[in-house]
């Protein structure tokens, strides 16, 4: 199994780049781009909060579990 984000296509609809989100939110660039490119291998917990925050969406819409075939 395997978490999946989906953080770029919601940044996709919304028309919002990783630039503009991770400078709106006041995370490095590097790290939301490694969350949106399905990269980075520990999630911070105030990222997810940030972001959902500021796109009003819930976890439950970035994060996916996918089974492995």
């Amino acid at each position: 199994m395997e978490i999946r984000s989906n953080l770029l296509t919601i940044l996709n609809e919304k028309d919002i780049t990783i630039r503009q989100l991770s400078k709106n939110i006041d995370y490095r660039y590097e790290t939301v781009r490694s969350l949106c490119h399905n990269q980075i291998e520990r999630l911070p917990l105030d990222l997810l909060a940030k972001i959902c925050v500021y796109l009003d969406i819930r976890i439950e819409d970035i994060l996916t579990l996918e089974k492995n075939v």
